[in-house]
């Protein structure tokens, strides 16, 4: 039911107070505890886009502000709470006439249990952050200031060989007043360690929507590899199948890595490749491009954040993406790097360039202390023929930002 955004404003800052409290010490059970933590982050970041969405150039400063109370009551039990605030500066006009709270959410809240006699076995309930692999599929997206966390369940099954999670995710809720459908996400992700010089990652996500007409059915199946050493690498393919309301779901991804290091690890080159399948054929009841889902694509697609949302940004043709990624650590504390990625169509017969643009991102991160990190990025986006043609970019484009990460 609909909940006053008054009362909820109340609660969510009664909550903080409560967090901050627990933190301290202070409060019910706190005596019972055998370990109790605060955490905090605050991290701001200005950013230049020209030109952004409107065509023109914009400019503008980000904040995250973060708190966590992270809890073991006992060996079995565990409650983990994290709140937030995201904003724009600026964004308040007048802090004296708007304390509403509208930026302020929970973003982690949950309970960990574990049997005594089944200690290979945690169970973790409620608002949580996850990171399935390398992200390809689900992650935190932790780079965007607000994140992403899932409400639902979360099986943890650890031993010798391997790692097992299966999570089951409440996405949208058909009760709420926000959401007309109902939407769930669940899935199995199993890795297992020492297999030849690295790990191999076996999964399977079931991602179910309602709509009007059919609904949404699609299982996602796939494999990762990856090691390291003085040569790394990774190899990944996944496989979508199912129901996409009334077509049939039938998309691949391919990726490959591999890089070397150099200077007792203080330099190294990577040669990437990912392949996405598109679909140029609209008309034939099938659909052949592959869906990133809950992906963190950040880390993967370009700094500059144009193919956020595959398939959309890429107008269903796909996405091959040929990067080469450099680094250099001069010292302990200074770290730099720059990619280079060209983006190619997947399925690009219905495009006149199937060419969708290059990109370069130069990185600078120093490690200013323990507890702050500064990094200033620039990206410039150039060739752009093929995604001003999908109605993503009309002009080149440049990039930049700097950001301070406080953590405690």
């Amino acid at each position: 039911m609909p909940v006053n955004r008054d009362r909820r404003s109340a609660w969510i800052v009664g909550a903080a107070c409560a967090v901050a409290l627990a933190g301290a010490g202070v409060g019910p059970g706190a005596a019972a505890a055998q370990e109790v933590s605060f955490h905090g982050q605050v991290r701001p970041r200005y950013e230049l886009r020209d030109p952004a969405g409107t065509g023109e150039r914009d400019t503008f400063t980000s904040m995250r502000v973060r708190a966590a109370l992270d809890a073991a009551l006992d060996e079995r039990v565990r409650i983990f709470v994290q709140v937030q605030d995201v904003r724009l500066f600026g964004e308040e006009t007048n802090t004296l006439g708007d304390f509403r709270a509208d930026n302020f959410d929970l973003h982690q809240g949950w309970l960990e249990f574990g049997g005594e006699h089944l200690p290979w076995l945690r169970t973790r309930l409620g608002r949580q952050e996850v990171n399935l692999g390398g992200q390809r599929l689900a992650g935190a997206v932790g780079w965007t200031q607000q994140g992403r966390s899932f409400d639902g369940a979360r099986l943890m099954v650890s031993g010798e060989r391997g790692t097992l999670n299966l999570i089951g995710f409440k996405l949208a809720e058909e009760s709420s007043a926000a959401n007309e459908a109902d939407q769930e996400l669940f899935g199995a992700y199993g890795t297992l360690r020492s297999v030849g010089p690295g790990a191999l990652d076996l999964y399977w996500l079931f991602h179910r929507a309602e709509r009007d007409g059919p609904d949404t059915r699609e299982h996602t199946l796939g494999a990762r590899y990856a090691w390291s050493g003085a040569v790394d690498g990774r190899l990944e393919a996944s496989l979508q199948t199912g129901d996409r309301g009334d077509e049939d779901a039938s998309a691949f991804m391919v990726g490959a890595r591999l890089g070397r290091s150099f200077a007792e690890g203080r330099a190294g080159l990577t040669l990437w490749y990912d392949y996405l399948s598109g679909d140029d054929d609209a008309s034939d009841g099938e659909s052949s491009v592959f869906n990133t889902l809950f992906a963190t694509n950040h880390k993967f697609y370009g700094f500059a954040d144009l193919f956020l949302n595959v398939p959309v940004h890429t107008g269903g043709a796909g996405l091959q993406d040929l990067a080469l990624k450099g680094r250099f650590t001069p010292r302990d504390d200074l770290a730099l790097s720059v990619d280079l990625h060209r983006f190619q169509a997947a399925a690009g017969g219905l495009l006149a360039d199937d060419h969708f643009a290059d990109e370069i991102d130069l990185t600078v991160r120093h490690r200013y202390s323990p507890h702050l990190t500064m990094t200033a990025g620039l990206s410039r986006v150039f060739n752009v023929d093929g995604l001003r043609e999908v109605g993503r970019l009309e002009r080149s484009q440049t990039w930049l930002y700097v950001m301070f990460d406080a953590l405690f």
